[in-house]
This record gives C-alpha cells, sequence and structure tokens, in this order.
C-alpha cells in the first residue's frame, strides 16, 4: 500500500500541485512569524543588555508608606541618596539620572523620532561611560546639549549646530557640544536621545535635586547580590527599591517577548485563517482524486485490501503532499522572515543588527503545522473512498451525493448556523469585555453552520444567476448546471473566498463606523476651532494657555487640567476648566441642570452622578493634593464621552492646590478665535507658541483626519494579511476547476464533437468559476455586514454617537474583487479545456 500511495502521487503531480502551493504558504507565513519575531526580540534583547554593562544595581523610588493617601508625596531620590549610596561598602561609584520626554527638530521644524521615543536625560560629570563621546565634548550649562550619533546623522546636524528643541515647555536653542554612541532602545527603534548636564536635566524635567535613578556599579571583587544587599541594608526601607543588573536584563528582556508576544500572536491568527482556509483546498482535492479513482479503490477492495489499507493509502499520500509543503513552506518562511525584517527598515523603524534566528521550535512548528494540516483535511476523503464497495468496480464513476443525502448536514448545519445568531445576538446585549468571548464563539458557530449549509445556500443563489447566464447561451446555460452540479465540492471551493471576504468586510464596517462615530463625537461635543495638546500625551506647560490667550483674534481659551481629589476616603480626578470660557468651547447634552462652572459649582457626567448617587444641587467636600478642603455643588449632569468627562471645576479652585509635580497638568488647551479654522489662524497660533515641534495643533478636521489616517493604516495592514487567505482561495478555484475539467473530459469532447468552439468551451469554464466566486462573495459579504453589525451593537453601549456605516463602495469593491478572482482563476483551465484534443477526449475515462 506504501509503494500503491508513492505510485499515485507521482501520477498526480500537476494536481497536487495546487495543494502543495497552498499548504506551503500557511507554512510560509507561521515560519516567517515566527522567525521574524524571534529574530526581532533576540536583536532588542541583546541591544537592551548592553544598555546595563554600567550598572550593577539599580535604585529606584519606593512604594512608600502604606499608610499614605493618594494624595501624599511620593518618594524621591535625593542628593544625600545619592552619596549614601556610592559610600555602600562593595561599591565603585553611582550615578544620578534624570530622564524625560524631549522633542528635538529636524532642520526643516520637524519632529525627529514618534514623540513617545523622543528622550532627553543627563550626562554625568566630564565622562559618562553609558554615553562614550564620539565627537565634541560633554555639555555644560542650560546653552548645551550632546546628540546621539544616529540623529545627528538623521537629521544632519553636527558639533556647534544650533538645535530647536521642547521639553514640556518653551522651545529652547542649545548648541550641539558633542556626539555620542549609545545602545538605548528607545534610539536603536528610530527614536532620539539628547542629553544635558544633570542641573540642567533636573531643572528641565521637573526633577530639582532628585533622581529617576541611581546606578551603583560594584567595585572589583563584589557580587550584584552583595551590593544589592548592602544598599537594602543602608538606605531607608520602603523609601526605595533595588535591582540587580541581572534581574533589569531579565525584566527587559520577559517585556520585549511580552511585546512581540501580541505581533507574533497577531501574525499568527492570519496564518491560521490561511491554513483553515487552505484545508478546503485539500479536502477537495483528495476528495476529487478518490473520486477518479473509484474503479482503482475498488478493485484493490476486491482483491483483498481492506477499508484500513485504502484510508491508510489515501494518508500516507496526504504525508508526502504535506511533507513537500512544510519543508519548500519552511524555507519560504525563513526568506519571509529576513524580508519583514529589511521592510522595517525600508518604513523607517531601525533594526538592531543581529543574526536571523531559526530556532528547533520554528522548524518543528513548520513540519508539524504542515503535516498535520494535510493529513487532517485528508482524513475524511480517505475515510470515504475506504466505503467504496467492490462492486463498483463494474460501474465507471461511483455513486455522487444526491439532494436527498444532504438532508443530515443540512438539518446539522440549520442547528450550528441557528446557535451562532443566538449566541451573537445575546452579546449584543451585553456591556463591554463581557460580550467579547460570547461574540466571538457565536461568529465562530456561526460560520461554521453557513459552511455547512453551503451545499444547500449554493443552489438557490446559484440559480438567481440564470437570467444572467442565458445572454451567454449555450456557454452560460452549461456554466449555472455544472456549478451545481457537485454541490459539496461547490461549497467548499466557494467557502475558502467566503472566509477572507466575511473579516474583510466586517472590519471594514467596523472602521467606518467607528470613524464615523469618533467623527461625530467631536463635532457633537466641541465648538472650539482647535485643541491644542502635546506629540507624545504628556501635559502642557500653563503658560501655553496663557500665551493662546494674549493672541491676537484669539477669543475664548481654556485648558482641561487633571488633578487629584479625595471624596470622602476614595480618590477620584477632576478636571480644571475655565469656566466662563468652557461653555462657548464645548456643547455638552445637559440631562439636567445647567451647564454653570464657576465658583463653588460644578458638573458632572451622568456616570459619576450615578455612581455617588448625585443630583442637581447635590454638595460634597473634596480635599486637594496640598490637604485643603473645599465645599463644591453641582449645578448640572451632563453626558460625558471620550474627550469631555467625569468633574468639571474652575481652574481658579483647582491651580493653587498644584503640588510641584502637577505643573504640566494641562492635557489639553481649547482655543476659540474670530477668524475661525484657518490655515493663516494656524500659523499664528503656532507662532505665539514658538513653532514648537512638541505641540500639535489640532482642527477637528485635523483630529478626524489623524483618526482617519490610523484607521486606514490598521485596514491596510489586515487587508496585505488577509490578502494570504484570498490568494489561497484562488488557488483552490484553479484546483478545482482544473480538476473539474479532467474528471469531465469526456463530456467536453462531446460538446466540441457537436459543435461547441474552443472559445464556447473557454467561456463555460470561466462562467462556471465565475458563477461560483461570485457565490462566495455574496456569501462572504453577508456575513461580514452581519458581524461588523454586531460588533457595532457590542460597542454603541459606552459609544452613544456609534452608528451603522455600510460602506456600499467598498462592499462593490468587494465583490468586484470576487468576481476578479472567478476570472483569473479560470485562465489556464479554461485554456486546458479548450486545447482538448476531442477525439482523445471522447475515449477517455
Amino acid at each position: 500500500m506504501f509503494r500503491t500511495a508513492l505510485r499515485n502521487v507521482l501520477a498526480h503531480k500537476a494536481r497536487l500541485l495546487m495543494t502543495v502551493l497552498a499548504v506551503m504558504l500557511g507554512v510560509a507565513f507561521v515560519s516567517g512569524t515566527l522567525v521574524f519575531t524571534n529574530t526581532l526580540s533576540n536583536a532588542l534583547q541583546n541591544s537592551s543588555a548592553k544598555g546595563f554593562d554600567q550598572v550593577d544595581v539599580a535604585v529606584r523610588p519606593g512604594p512608600g508608606d502604606d499608610d499614605a493617601d493618594a494624595t501624599s508625596k511620593p518618594p524621591e531620590l535625593t542628593r544625600a541618596l545619592l552619596d549614601e549610596s556610592a559610600k555602600v561598602p562593595g561599591a565603585a561609584s553611582a550615578i544620578g539620572v534624570v530622564t524625560g520626554f524631549t522633542a528635538i527638530a529636524d532642520k526643516d521644524g520637524h519632529l525627529i523620532g514618534g514623540g513617545f521615543q523622543s528622550q532627553g536625560a543627563n550626562y554625568w560629570g566630564d565622562k559618562d561611560a553609558r554615553y562614550p563621546l564620539k565627537d565634541g565634548a560633554a555639555p555644560k550649562g542650560a546653552g548645551q546639549i550632546a546628540l546621539d550619533a544616529r540623529t545627528a546623522e538623521r537629521a544632519g546636524y553636527k558639533v556647534g549646530d544650533t538645535v530647536r528643541l521642547s521639553v514640556d515647555g518653551p522651545v529652547l536653542t542649545p548648541t550641539v557640544s558633542g556626539i555620542f554612541t549609545t545602545d538605548d532602545g528607545n534610539v536603536t527603534a528610530g527614536g532620539s536621545l539628547a542629553l544635558f548636564d544633570t542641573a540642567t536635566a533636573q531643572r528641565l524635567f521637573g526633577k530639582a535635586g532628585t533622581y529617576d535613578e541611581i546606578d551603583v556599579k560594584a567595585a572589583v571583587g563584589t557580587s550584584q547580590t552583595a551590593l544589592k544587599a548592602a544598599l537594602d541594608k543602608a538606605l531607608p526601607r520602603n523609601a526605595v527599591e533595588t535591582t540587580t543588573r541581572d534581574r533589569l536584563a531579565d525584566v527587559q528582556a520577559k517585556s520585549i517577548a511580552a511585546s512581540m508576544s501580541g505581533l507574533k500572536q497577531g501574525l499568527l491568527v492570519f496564518a491560521g485563517i490561511a491554513l483553515f482556509v487552505g484545508t478546503f483546498i485539500i479536502a477537495n482535492t483528495f476528495t476529487m482524486l478518490v473520486a477518479q479513482r473509484t474503479k482503482e479503490l475498488a478493485l484493490m477492495r476486491a482483491v483483498g485490501a481492506s477499508r484500513r489499507q485504502v484510508t491508510r493509502s489515501v494518508l500516507i499520500e496526504a504525508f508526502v503532499v504535506g511533507a513537500v509543503a512544510a519543508v519548500t513552506g519552511l524555507v519560504a518562511g525563513i526568506g519571509i522572515g529576513a524580508g519583514l525584517k529589511v521592510l522595517l527598515g525600508t518604513l523607517g523603524a531601525v533594526v538592531p543588527d543581529g543574526p536571523l534566528i531559526v530556532t528547533p521550535g520554528t522548524v518543528g512548528a513548520a513540519l508539524a503545522v504542515g503535516i498535520l494540516i494535510t493529513m487532517l483535511a485528508a482524513w475524511l476523503p480517505g475515510r470515504r473512498a475506504a466505503k467504496i464497495p467492490p462492486v463498483a468496480a463494474m460501474s465507471s464513476v461511483h455513486a455522487t451525493a444526491t439532494t436527498k443525502s444532504l438532508v443530515l448536514r443540512n438539518t446539522l448545519g440549520a442547528l450550528v448556523s441557528g446557535a451562532g445568531i443566538a449566541v451573537v445576538l445575546a452579546a449584543t446585549s451585553m456591556k463591554g469585555s463581557d460580550g467579547q468571548a460570547p461574540m466571538g464563539i457565536g461568529a465562530a458557530l456561526l460560520i461554521t453552520g453557513v459552511f455547512i449549509l453551503t451545499p444547500l445556500l449554493s443552489r438557490p443563489l446559484i440559480a438567481a444567476a440564470g437570467p444572467l447566464m442565458r445572454v451567454f447561451g449555450v456557454s452560460g446555460k452549461l456554466a449555472r448546471q455544472n456549478s451545481v452540479r457537485n454541490p459539496r465540492r461547490t461549497a467548499a471551493t466557494a467557502s475558502a473566498l467566503m472566509i477572507g471576504l466575511t473579516l474583510i468586510t466586517g472590519m471594514t464596517v467596523m472602521a467606518g463606523s467607528l470613524q464615523q462615530a469618533i467623527d461625530k463625537m467631536a463635532s457633537a461635543s466641541i465648538r472650539a476651532d482647535y485643541v491644542v495638546s502635546m506629540a507624545n500625551g504628556n501635559g502642557l506647560s500653563p503658560d501655553v494657555a496663557e500665551k493662546l490667550a494674549k493672541t491676537p483674534g484669539v477669543t475664548a481659551v481654556s485648558p482641561l487640567s487633571d488633578g487629584a481629589v479625595l471624596i470622602g476616603d476614595t480618590s477620584e480626578w477632576v478636571t480644571g476648566v475655565t469656566g466662563p470660557a468652557i461653555g462657548e468651547l464645548t456643547k455638552l447634552t445637559v440631562d439636567n441642570g445647567t451647564f454653570k462652572v464657576g465658583g463653588a459649582q460644578v458638573v458632572v457626567d451622568e456616570k459619576v452622578a450615578k455612581s455617588r448617587d448625585w443630583t442637581v444641587g447635590s454638595a460634597f467636600t473634596v480635599t486637594f493634593a496640598d490637604e485643603q478642603k473645599q465645599r463644591l455643588t453641582v449645578a448640572g449632569v451632563y453626558q460625558g464621552n471620550e474627550l469631555v468627562s467625569g468633574i468639571l471645576l474652575d481652574n481658579t479652585l483647582l491651580a493653587p492646590h498644584r503640588t510641584d509635580g502637577d505643573d504640566h497638568a494641562d492635557q489639553r488647551v481649547m482655543v476659540k478665535t474670530s477668524d475661525g479654522v484657518t490655515s493663516a489662524t494656524k500659523d499664528k497660533l503656532a507662532k505665539a507658541l514658538g513653532a514648537n515641534p512638541a505641540i500639535k495643533i489640532q482642527s477637528k478636521k485635523d483630529i478626524s483626519n489623524e483618526i482617519a489616517q490610523m484607521f486606514t493604516l490598521i485596514l491596510n495592514m489586515l487587508y496585505g494579511l488577509l490578502a494570504m487567505a484570498v490568494l489561497v482561495a484562488i488557488l483552490g478555484v484553479i484546483n478545482t476547476l482544473a480538476m473539474s475539467v479532467f474528471e469531465r473530459s469526456q463530456e467536453i469532447g462531446m460538446l466540441r464533437a457537436i459543435g461547441l468552439d474552443r472559445k464556447g468551451i473557454k467561456r463555460m469554464v470561466r462562467l462556471e468559476s465565475l458563477v461560483i466566486s461570485l457565490f462566495g462573495g455574496v456569501l462572504g459579504i453577508g456575513l461580514g455586514v452581519f458581524f461588523g453589525w454586531a460588533a457595532g451593537e457590542l460597542l454603541g453601549a459606552s459609544m452613544p454617537t456609534y452608528e451603522l456605516v455600510l460602506p456600499w463602495a467598498r462592499m462593490a469593491l468587494f465583490l468586484l474583487l470576487a468576481a476578479t478572482v472567478g476570472i483569473l482563476a479560470a485562465l489556464w483551465p479554461a485554456r486546458r479545456a479548450a486545447r482538448m484534443n476531442m477525439l482523445a477526449a471522447i475515449q477517455s475515462e
């Protein structure tokens, strides 16, 4: 039986090629994902580990007193703690580290790096082993900085150049005193790093006289563990936490692995989709191969082969096909992994240097996935082959499935689909994350049920295309009849395309609806012409609002400032606003009372009011960060949203109670102007703020465009990943048509003999492919719209402005894509059918 299986594989090389390609693509995606993420993770870990070379134990602020409340000042690392750390037995040296956001502009005034990757730190003393100088000297005084070599090269800066930068405040113009090299992870990932002298860094980052971390270097002969023990003994308990270099590296490695895990899982999901789609092709291929070998298998049974031996022969074929596909997929995957690393570089992301990592786990996963998927998909056709009775050898073909034989399948499909719809509908009535798991289960059940029902659905849906098929005469009529001749085969072929289009359509519906909801939220809640914020999401300095208020043409300004207070025994965040102006800058729906903020009167959103059982007129006492108390009264209850929510009170009440660490509490500043939204007005506001590269000035349209760009980027990435599943689906259509043409050789020969020319044969095969592809497209788009609606209902509970938006143009494009898939997939099978010798075809079996 083993020799027979190998002979069959070699005899059907061309027919099994598409199956090999389908499995290979899925395996390549899996192995490529593993190679890429392992390579990137290894490079980042090696790079970050180098950053700990100059520290044996890191001292950081501790948790503080367990009895302290939310308004208590956290522990700080002072100069006294630094000196004490340096004197600990076994310590060779101690360095005080200060870090913070530092936006550096290039020579065109644009921000270098990506906002969150734009960092600043302090240079310690005349020589800092962490940052070896490549050129120039260490920075001294407020007028000098040192730049990392990568940033200097990208921006074209050299020693002596003047640089524009911002540290959560006004624009500074220091001179580049030196250029240094570093293995800092942010820099190697494409960010920037600027170094100031310690006193300047402390002042700029709001750490006057304190540090973010103290790095202690061990003396020769002292271990990390011994130094940590000595520091723990010498330094105040709870005021500090100590961590060894090995522990830091281990935590960093786990953090990198965790961040890579999300990317890896996301890519593997799409690889799984491609493999899932590929199973239809494999099952289809082996089903047709078994059908074509009915007489051969029946004769084997007649001469003594058992059912188990017949099944085993089919599975051996699947094993050989899967092994070949897995090996070629692994090789292709290694190439994909290397290609993705290069692609990251071309997109602007800097990936640390490192070797390509191909682990035994990657090799094992590729082989296991390729072989197991193929054998599992071939098991059912092999089982059917074993059931072929020996008497079938007397007939030319084995009995095909009839409508009656599909009754059990249709009943099962209806039950599974009904259960899926019920679970999805139930999930839509749940709140937030509670409905996510049921939604996923319901979606899986519904897709499975529709797949089971696809043979039943194929007849009426394809029949609906009958009037259109009549336009093409005999070829159209034959194409329609051929497409429903074997419902199971048609279903398996169309289902591969259906799954890809379901996911694509569902995500498009969700993205479009979410984008419109956020646009509505912005337009419905903001009257301001512009919203000013930091590029990295940090808070703004209070002088930003002051400068904007003094700008000619500005009619109203209000910062939105965050602050922590105590109400009773619980902590609560409040937002400070300019009371007289906030009404002009926002348009929030008021459920009760009036939207009046000023003096001791505040407004609260409906969630806070409900949780604390407040109504209009309710009075409560807050304790500010400086432990001062204030009695407040609720003037109104409004509907909060993602932009404005919680307790709004006048900044004249909140600002006097700010602590030293709250000098950048303005999360954004709203601005209204007499000229409205114009490019000249925006330039005027930017000039008033010193053309600061760290500050964003956005109109409502700018905010919407930024959101649209984000959704477009995500969608394009998902489209690219799902293209793999669509490509596999195309291979499935080609495979089905090619084998169908082979099965119908006699029929095609007879059609040629009675007068149907080659063009007519080509048209028949192409129309058959077109009908099958459009059938899968219609099902996929329909399911995608349903899932998009259901997911929207789940999100709508927390987003009042959400409503379903059907992207008609995109859906028409997806249907056109399905039609294009059908036409392209039919090119080779149609040409093969048309070139068939009619006499040889008539004589074939």
